[in-house]
């Protein structure tokens, strides 16, 4: 006779301990954008390249930085990190020092002499590139990748555009820049220094191109109607960065006034005092709150002896050197105002740091092609409204550095290449973002994030030796680890060790897992305690 309370169970049947008919919701794995990845201008996966440079495979992590920018070790000097500002390890300690790394991996390159790979194949395609910048050589790099034959054609005397000729030597080594195109160059790009175009049609017609790509920079200084006395000296910041780079140094003077707020200003000021200046003095109209420039650059320059006169215009510039300034306040809008009150300074030279314009004489009688206040207008390919070329960087309406000119040089390869084979680019669409909330922090103890070393200030103030140092290999494994994975799964085992049910099947090494849902009744542990957010639960389907 049977229990009269056993419960009979077919252990063939579907249930079989299978807890799956229970759920109310399931957990799924899941990809999500990393935010410094989103923040990126220049389009890097910095994730990816982070997960190859702490396990300490430098070249794997270079070549996985390189997919989408060539020049990492001159932006690992110059570019303003917004990665660095979107890092949701910020709500930890503080941010990765994504720039540390890449100016690491890119010193690294240089120094085992990475090469980049010749394409499999050549298109037979002819693109000219105007242009040797940042968006110019990030083009023709893509461009070449792709197996099509690019020229680059530059007025100056050497390549590397607004890099080269609009920051300060001791911010970017010239010997790092000429290493990093010298790699580009090896890959089969041609540039053709000292030639200047003159008319963009001609130059396509006589050079049998198929395409190009304008990436001209802002090299002409602006102006402003400053009443000044006949031998009062007034010169542009970019002429004075300019001939930084010839045999003779400006000669500013003892007492050197910058007019402007920008990062131009700054370095400006910076040149200065190394030339020798006693006084180097930024007037700018407005406070610092208000100030484009970085705050780190600011710093720096203050470190150095630059003296800032905030909400201060400049009215008169006299032979005698007397330098008459209005104070200025500040309305309600934040728009400077003057006040009527006046003060003199003493200067050798004023140097107008007021913002830089783009040549586009070479785009006259170009038919359909629109120029709006200065810049040229591009559709969401990058193109002018004349078919076959296109423009980026500081030609087009944008934020002016160099890394959205990288970015803008790869997002014009991509087009430029769909349409020589008559298709358009889509880029795949990207994930959900990978916010703090979604994460675990649980499991991440207090790192902070490691200083970079400076030169010392005597020699910052008088020599033009890189002011900012690299990273030696311990600090920069060590940077790189601090890494979250921000909402991609790197295989912590975490779900796999807290999973009650035995629901977690580990699929090997770099292939993360899968979920048992015969098995998983829904309990969302294995979410919870993800500590980069890479699982989510989701409604079960009844």
């Amino acid at each position: 006779m049977d229990h009269p309370f056993a419960i009979t169970l077919d252990v063939g049947s579907s249930l079989n301990n299978q807890t799956g008919s229970w759920r109310v919701s399931r957990p799924v794995y899941l990809d999500r954008l990393p935010p410094c990845n989103n923040a990126c201008p220049a389009g890097e996966n910095i994730q990816e390249w982070l997960f190859h440079a702490e396990s300490g495979d430098y070249e794997t992590a270079w070549r996985a930085l390189t997919k989408n920018n060539p020049l990492p070790a001159c932006m690992g000097r110059v570019c303003y990190h917004p990665c660095e500002d979107a890092c949701n390890r910020i709500t930890v300690d503080s941010a990765v020092g994504i720039n540390s790394v890449e100016r690491f991996l890119g010193d690294e390159a240089i120094k085992k002499g990475w090469k980049f790979d010749k394409p499999a194949t050549e298109t037979g395609k002819k693109v000219l590139v105007i242009g040797a910048g940042p968006s110019g050589l990030s083009a023709a790099y893509h461009l070449r990748r792709l197996g099509h034959s690019v020229t680059i054609r530059d007025a100056g005397p050497k390549a590397g555009g607004m890099m080269r000729f609009g920051i300060p030597s001791y911010r970017l080594p010239r010997d790092v820049l000429d290493a990093e195109i010298q790699r580009i160059v090896d890959m089969g790009v041609e540039i053709k220094l000292d030639s200047h175009v003159a008319n963009v049609l001609q130059a396509k017609t006589e050079g049998k191109f198929d395409a190009v790509f304008l990436a001209v920079g802002a090299h002409i200084g602006k102006h402003t109607n400053i009443p000044a006395g006949a031998a009062a000296k007034i010169v542009d910041a970019v002429s004075v960065l300019r001939s930084m780079e010839g045999g003779e140094k400006p000669l500013l003077g003892r007492r050197v006034v910058i007019y402007g707020g920008g990062n131009t200003a700054l370095d400006v000021a910076r040149t200065a005092k190394r030339l020798g200046a006693t006084e180097s003095i930024i007037v700018y109209r407005r406070n610092r709150e208000k100030m484009p420039a970085h705050d780190f650059e600011l710093e720096e320059a203050l470190e150095e002896g630059v003296v800032m006169k905030w909400l201060s215009t400049i009215k008169r510039f006299d032979d005698d050197g007397k330098l008459t300034v209005e104070k200025m306040k500040l309305d309600e809008t934040g728009w400077p105002q003057p006040t009527g009150e006046y003060e003199t300074l003493e200067a050798d030279s004023v140097v107008l740091a007021l913002g830089q314009d783009v040549d586009l004489s070479l785009l006259d009688g170009v038919p359909g092609l629109v120029i709006n206040k200065g810049v040229v207008e591009v559709n969401k390919q990058m193109m002018t409204g004349a078919a076959g070329i296109f423009a980026g960087g500081d030609m087009v309406p944008s934020e002016r550095t160099v890394t959205v000119g990288i970015g803008h040089g790869k997002k014009a390869a991509r087009n430029i290449d769909a349409w020589l084979k008559g298709e358009t680019y889509d880029a795949a669409p990207k994930h959900d973002l990978a916010v703090a909330d979604n994460l675990n922090t649980w499991y991440y103890t207090d790192a902070p994030h490691t200083v970079r070393p400076t030169l010392d200030m005597v020699r910052r103030q008088s020599t033009f030796e890189e002011v900012v140092k690299g990273l030696d290999e311990t600090n920069a494994l060590y940077e790189a680890r601090r890494c979250l994975s921000c909402g991609n799964c790197f295989e912590c085992d975490n779900c796999y060790g807290v999973c009650p049910d035995n629901a977690v099947i580990k699929l090997g090494p770099g292939k993360r897992f899968k979920f048992n849902y015969d098995y998983c009744k829904g309990c969302g542990i294995c979410a919870s305690e993800c500590p980069c957010g890479a699982i989510k639960m989701v409604a079960e389907d009844i």
